[in-house]
């Protein structure tokens, strides 16, 4: 009974219809954008491929379980806690430069990897600017239309006033210039 309750209830986990064409669109965008990182992961250098593989590898738990096998076995070695094994690096002066070594190539690859994907973030905001923009202007020119229609039919409203203002194309350069102007 409560199940029936819960499952007539809509709610705001309820998913939205999905609008008739908006399937073949959103497919036809997600191929597209696979295709293109599919390029760009085909355009990678070998460097660019080989600190991408190292820095997934690095961060991930096997990394973490290696290090815990490798370094743990190091130290109990040198603590004299294996039978068997002698002590090769007792004041840990080794490991120390070994760990070290390791870091320095580490945060190498991970920041040759961050380049990579802030230089793709930055083609992707590049783009969402542009189709920002392309969209108030298209939005700016409805508002001038629908406001011409509205004007004909002799329709006036309490925001004809904000209206005006709405036909008006907005200079991003001006936008820009005034965010930086009241930053401190």
């Amino acid at each position: 009974m409560v199940e029936q309750a819960t499952r007539s209830k809509k709610g705001p986990t309820t998913p939205s219809p999905k609008p008739p064409g908006l399937g073949s669109v959103l497919a036809r965008n997600i191929r597209t954008f696979q295709e293109r990182r599919q390029r760009e992961d085909a355009t990678a250098t070998f460097e660019e491929r080989v600190a991408g593989a190292i820095t997934r590898f690095s961060g991930s738990m096997r990394f973490v379980y290696v290090h815990v096998v490798v370094y743990g076995f190091w130290i109990l070695v040198n603590l004299g806690l294996v039978p068997g094994v002698r002590e090769f690096d007792p004041s840990f002066v080794i490991l120390a430069m070994v760990a070290s070594v390791e870091a320095i190539f580490l945060s190498t690859f991970i920041l040759i990897t961050q380049n990579r994907m802030s230089a793709a973030a930055d083609k992707r905001a590049e783009l969402d600017l542009q189709i920002s923009l392309l969209a108030e202007h298209e939005v700016t020119k409805l508002a001038a239309l629908v406001s011409a229609i509205a004007d004909r039919l002799g329709i006036r409203t309490e925001v004809d006033a904000e209206v005006d203002e709405l036909k008006q194309d907005i200079a991003p350069e001006a936008v820009l210039e005034e965010i930086e102007e009241r930053q401190p």
